[in-house]
């Protein structure tokens, strides 16, 4: 509660319970087609909404969900989409967000602008 205030959509710290559950590792999602067709090119709004739905349905088919995030690391392509990104991103972690780092890096795979990797609770079924 001292801490400095965050400065974007994120909690400074999470916490859970194990003994229900067991952690996931979400690799980095990027704006890639589901048809594997490659990725989908469009602004950084596009992109990370994009991002952020393959985020949500490899979570759903893993039996979690964007409320079992616990931990996102974002790596942007230009940190000037920072504000851009955060407007979309708050929308899928409405309350209680996940802790998060957000990096820019120079390149990202395909030529991507955004990418979100997670780390998510599973629940017992």
């Amino acid at each position: 509660e001292n801490g400095a205030p965050a400065v974007g959509p994120y909690s400074h710290a999470t916490a859970v319970d194990l003994s229900a559950g067991s952690l996931l590792f979400i690799s980095g999602q990027g704006p890639f087609a589901r048809d594997g067709s490659g990725p989908v090119r469009g602004s950084i709004e596009e992109e990370t909404r994009r991002s952020l739905e393959n985020l949500k349905t490899v979570l759903e088919a893993s039996g979690s969900g964007l409320e079992h995030v616990l931990k996102t690391t974002v790596f942007l392509k230009d940190m000037g989409d920072f504000a851009a990104f955060n407007a979309i991103y708050a929308g899928y972690f409405p309350e209680d967000p996940p802790a998060r780092s957000c990096i820019e890096a120079a390149r990202l795979p395909a030529g991507i602008q955004v990418e979100v990797e997670a780390i998510a609770f599973l629940p017992e079924a």
